[in-house]
């Protein structure tokens, strides 16, 4: 079991209310109860030395930090230290989408390129009636693999954000359940003008970065630049066409010269701004609808979530 306090900050600002794991001694008697609230009125330099605690009755005590929890997630320890509910349920086994994102589905990636895979997964009912929370995502760093809680999938592809849409355009599907190929057939249901502000809006502010570190340590990332490029080209597409490209086509051979630097900061900052000229063109003419489809997002969430009751 992994203790609560082990992913607290090392050093509590004087104030906080924390809960005592031990006892606290004079001699052989019990002057404080292990339970007993107390409040921070000293904290140490470090984490290797002690807390000065004033207890209920105003003595004050020196106490580590193994020997003191913060009060607010104590008593919430019962919520979240129980089985580990990604165990007792086996979630990796609910992955109802299973799909190939990143270099490889963009046609940039070269022999050494990671496989990264995204998608979608539907916990049992029980799980949503417990007092234990659903994760909102599974994850594994090992294998970069990460999966989104069906709710939460949903809520972000109908904000319009990137990621979460090129999950279901992704041409490299390697496991559709039932339900994870009746998302992918209502994949257009997400597709909105929203596209323009999140795609537009998160270039544009992720080039005013690399601007900075142009002028602040004379390089950036150029893989980021050559994504943030790619991004806007595929925003343009969701305007004009209405579907979200994954593959770079025509334009692979000078995004790859990004991803190397062979291209200059100025070459592709001229061409960033052409792209936002395109874009601003692209969404006064696009037939997308103002909103996506809440209604057919919520219905199937509401019919998915009915054929998990057992």
């Amino acid at each position: 079991m992994v203790n609560t306090y082990d992913n607290l900050p090392p050093i509590l600002p004087v104030g906080t209310a924390v809960v005592l794991r031990v006892e606290v001694r004079s001699g052989h008697a019990v002057t404080c109860p292990a339970g007993a609230v107390g409040t921070v009125v000293s904290a140490p330099p470090d984490a290797e030395h002690s807390y000065r605690i004033r207890l209920p009755g105003g003595e004050i005590v020196s106490l580590r930090r193994r020997e003191i929890a913060v009060l607010k997630r104590y008593k919430s320890e019962g919520l979240t230290s129980c089985d580990d509910p990604m165990i007792e349920h086996d979630l990796w086994r609910h992955v109802i989408l299973r799909c190939v994102v990143g270099s490889r589905a963009y046609g940039l990636d070269h022999a050494g390129s990671d496989f990264d895979r995204r998608g979608v997964y539907l916990p049992p009912a029980d799980m949503y009636w417990s007092l234990y929370d659903v994760p909102e995502q599974l994850e594994n760093k090992d294998t970069d693999e990460c999966y989104w809680e069906l709710q939460k999938f949903l809520t972000l592809a109908l904000k319009a954000n990137p990621n979460i849409l090129e999950v279901l355009y992704s041409p490299l599907v390697e496991h559709a359940a039932p339900l994870g190929r009746e998302l992918l057939d209502m994949r257009d249901a997400f597709l909105s003008k929203l596209a323009y502000q999140t795609y537009n809006g998160y270039v544009m502010s992720q080039f005013r970065k690399l601007a900075q570190d142009i002028r602040n340590r004379g390089e950036i990332k150029w893989k980021h630049a050559m994504h943030l490029i790619r991004l806007l080209l595929s925003g343009i597409t969701v305007l004009r066409d209405g579907f979200v490209p994954l593959k770079a086509d025509e334009h692979r051979d000078r995004l790859l010269a990004i991803r190397d630097g062979a291209e200059s900061w100025e070459a592709v900052d001229a061409w960033r701004l052409e792209l936002h000229k395109e874009f601003d063109a692209a969404f006064g003419t696009t037939r997308l609808p103002d909103r996506p489809d809440y209604e057919a997002a919520n219905a199937f969430l509401v019919q998915a979530r009915r054929s998990m009751v057992r």
